[in-house]
């Protein structure tokens, strides 16, 4: 990494908590240090507005041992001023490259694409100011119940970009075998050979006509002994006790799915080519288990390639396609749920799910990935939105469609309003806002200014940079306003939709968590309101009067468990000892959500565990009911046939959840 005297280099002032140096390491200038605990690392101190002028900040870094640990990284403006945030990770035994743009400290982008081992930087906290910025802190945010080793270089900002490293050091070799395991891990059930690879999937093949839905169940996965009028399509009941979707032919339907129902555990392999202990030439039988991602970073898929082995480049995808369908009815899920191939679950007749992808061609965004919603050419991105919708409009199997997923302004600490202040300096919907305020402090700035107790214009609000405070005052109304925007995103989308498709099932957005007050008053158009929620179980004291006052049921589109036992770096959000306590951690989610009388469905995410060496942002969980070489979990798929077989009897009141105690563990997830 080069450095020149227009940079400058940073040294750590102090070390913070237990943090301790264990000397030199392999990469030049670098120090070994051990942090014992969460919060121990590194405080920098440097003259007020040293980094006004630069444009990058950049450092390289190994980190030791096999689990995943996640750092903070905050730059602050003075001791108790505001702090940005920048959250990563980092792959075990391979050097990685610290790339921040200092753009960043902005706030109008929550994450930047990995870089070969640096991890999935994902920005939060406050907005600051560089000119004011005096301070930076390096610390552990998450870790295992291992000591967190790294060793790390000095710390340099530079006005121009840092070179990308792409012949990273690897202290102990590949990470990958050619299955795509990892090298780092030994584990009971690891495939250990081509043979052992080929004779299960085979055995997957063969078998695969011999798997059925449990004896309960529909042909939809709708519950035999309750039904209510069938409409042909996927609809929401309330029966007078509780919340139901009801299946084409009219039987009560609860929906238990798997996401990214797809063969997938892609690798990013952008920069880590030396980390692959096999890699085919692209133009091979091999092909289709390559591809460049919209980054245009190259990835390779060792799922796809595992299923070519066994079954050639002409039948994988078909044979596949056979075994995945086929397992899930034997486990008994009735959904292909979010991020999924739903074509193969139409084409079985199998219940499906699809997400729509919002990308803005005739606005542009505002803040984030917020779109300019009072332009009125949205209109015109909404029907194009909405397009996809024509193929599935008349499909019994479609239960409906989720309008987007976990919104990145959802994350920001700033509202929608506020950000689009501090970001855009003229769209419609600043017009909007200053037309808003206008009314409420009948056209006077003087009111105005006086509320929001600083001097400020309605002619300021509609245009122009922003450089004035943002007192609570004024983020109260900025709080409503974000209502309104978020009303008028969603009911266009929803809108536009049910002019395609009025059939089929408006999901919602399947916002990160339970929605703030504020966004959840513009969100009443829904037909079902989805969360994603990775907690120990449902929160009933929150989504039962949440689905009263919408007068809607609820269903979570994403939640999981993992643990460190079977070979992957990190749990997932969810963590919890070992596969056994995986299973029953699955069994408490899923049937106490079913208990309660508005959750119509949960969504596990997802179907396979994903890449040990990181998937396209480097999330690299333990999170699937199979891994890389097709091999289920059995004690997963134990508790989902146990779970499945009473389902429907603890939705309808007859059974109690099963609700024995696990064990949750600190979460281990980037």
């Amino acid at each position: 990494m080069s450095i020149n005297t227009h940079n400058l280099v940073l040294q750590p002032t102090r070390k913070l908590g237990q943090l301790r140096e264990e000397g030199s390491a392999p990469l030049e200038g670098a120090v070994w240090y051990v942090a014992e605990n969460v919060g121990d690392g590194l405080a920098y101190f440097f003259p007020k507005g040293s980094l006004a002028k630069m444009n990058w900040l950049t450092a390289d870094m190994i980190l030791d041992g096999n689990y995943l640990v996640v750092f903070v990284l905050t730059l602050q403006e003075g001791e108790n001023g505001p702090a940005f945030r920048l959250v990563f990770g980092a792959l075990n035994q391979c050097q990685a490259r610290i790339r921040v743009p200092l753009e960043a400290v902005k706030q109008n982008r929550w994450r930047y694409p990995r870089e070969g081992a640096w991890l999935k930087p994902m920005c939060g906290g406050d907005v600051v100011d560089l000119k004011k910025v005096d301070r930076m802190t390096l610390t552990v945010l998450r870790k295992s119940d291992e000591p967190a080793r790294w060793c790390l270089t000095s710390f340099v900002a530079t006005f121009n970009e840092p070179t990308k490293l792409t012949k990273p050091l690897l202290l102990k070799g590949p990470l990958l075998d050619e299955f795509g395991q990892s090298t780092l891990h030994d584990w009971a059930t690891k495939t250990r050979s081509k043979g052992e690879l080929i004779e299960r999937l085979k055995s997957q093949l063969e078998t695969a006509p011999n798997r059925r839905f449990p004896e309960s169940y529909s042909r939809w996965g709708g519950w035999k002994e309750l039904q209510f009028e069938g409409t042909g399509y996927f609809r929401t009941h309330h029966d007078g006790r509780r919340w139901w979707l009801i299946d084409p032919e009219g039987y009560a339907f609860w929906s238990t799915g798997l996401d990214c129902v797809r063969p997938d555990t892609d690798a990013n392999i952008e920069g880590l080519e030396d980390a692959l202990s096999w890699l085919p030439e692209q133009e091979s039988e091999f092909k289709a288990a390559f591809h460049v991602s919209f980054e245009k970073h190259r990835h390779f898929n060792y799922l796809v390639a595992n299923f070519i082995r066994a079954f050639g480049p002409d039948l994988w995808h078909d044979h596949w396609a056979t075994i995945t369908i086929s397992l899930m009815r034997e486990w008994g899920f009735n959904t292909v749920a979010n991020w999924s191939d739903w074509r193969i679950a139409s084409r079985e007749g199998f219940p499906y799910v699809r997400p729509l992808n919002l990308h803005v061609k005739y606005v542009p965004y505002i803040f984030r990935d917020f779109p300019d919603v009072f332009h009125p050419d949205f209109e015109q991105d909404a029907a194009k939105f909405a397009e996809p919708l024509h193929e599935t409009a008349e499909d019994p199997a479609f239960i409906g469609y989720f309008l987007m997923n976990e919104p990145t302004w959802g994350f920001a600490k700033q509202l929608p309003a506020e950000g689009m202040l501090l970001t855009t300096n003229s769209c419609e919907t600043r017009k909007g806002l200053s037309d808003f305020l206008r009314k409420r402090y009948s056209n006077s700035n003087a009111a105005l200014s006086a509320s929001w107790g600083v001097d400020v214009t309605f002619a300021e609000i509609a245009e122009g940079e922003w450089k004035k405070p943002i007192t609570q005052s004024a983020r109260n109304d900025l709080a409503e306003f974000s209502t309104l925007m978020v009303k008028r995103l969603y009911e266009t989308l929803s809108r536009a939709c049910k002019q395609v498709d009025p059939n089929h099932l408006n999901l919602g957005a399947r916002y990160y968590t339970v929605p703030p007050d504020w966004a959840v008053e513009g969100m009443k158009c829904f037909d079902v309101f989805s969360i994603n929620c990775y907690m120990e179980r449902v929160p009933a004291d929150k989504l039962a009067p949440l689905s009263e006052k919408l007068g809607m049921p609820i269903m979570i589109g994403e939640w999981h468990f993992g643990a460190l036992d079977v070979g992957l770096p990190a749990s997932g959000i969810g963590r919890v000892p070992n596969q056994e306590e995986r299973g029953k951690a699955f069994r408490v989610y899923v049937e106490t959500a079913a208990a309660e009388p508005w959750c119509v469905g949960v969504h596990w995410f997802t179907l396979y565990d994903q890449s040990a060496i990181g998937r396209f942002d480097g999330e690299n969980y333990n999170i699937g009911f199979l891994d890389v070489c097709n091999r289920p979990y059995e004690q997963m798929v134990n508790a989902a046939q146990l779970t499945h077989q009473r389902l429907y009897k603890v939705a309808a009141g007859h059974l109690p959840p099963y609700n024995e105690p696990v064990r949750y563990l600190p979460k281990l997830f980037l």
